[in-house]
């Protein structure tokens, strides 16, 4: 499954329960579709950049919620419902691109083991030789 970031940006006025009625309503949907809910972040209360306009006034802040997921591709026909939403100015799905997870990630094969075998001790061991010359010759 893929990973995608659901960001929304809420009417400033929206109390913390309502806010939290409506992220577990669309976390209960991506559970529903087998998905995982990976991470939530708020961002607080943001200055938009120009005024969105909704049928009662227009908004020049909103609340950002960033929520990230995995779940199927088709989930974001199913997300509709939240344009019918009063408490949200705007939203949008974005898929994550080139993302390696789990097994994906542990069987990739560059070539490249380096990070791997690395340590804090291995770093400037050429460095520690050309030392050791100098203090030879003196």
């Amino acid at each position: 499954m893929p990973l995608y970031d659901c960001m929304l940006l809420l009417k400033p006025h929206v109390r913390k329960e309502s806010v939290m009625e409506l992220i577990s309503r669309v976390g209960k949907h991506v559970y529903r579709r087998n998905g995982v809910l990976t991470d939530l972040k708020s961002f607080g209360t943001v200055q938009l950049g120009y005024g969105i306009k909704k049928l009662d006034g227009r908004y020049y802040q909103g609340q950002m919620m960033q929520m990230t997921m995995m779940t199927p591709p088709s989930f974001n026909n199913e997300l509709h419902y939240l344009n019918k939403e009063d408490r949200l100015l705007r939203w949008i799905l974005v898929k994550h691109r080139d993302v390696k997870f789990g097994r994906d990630f542990l069987n990739e094969d560059d070539g490249d083991t380096r990070m791997l075998r690395s340590s804090m001790y291995d770093v400037d061991s050429e460095e520690d030789e050309e030392d050791s010359d100098d203090h030879e010759e003196e």
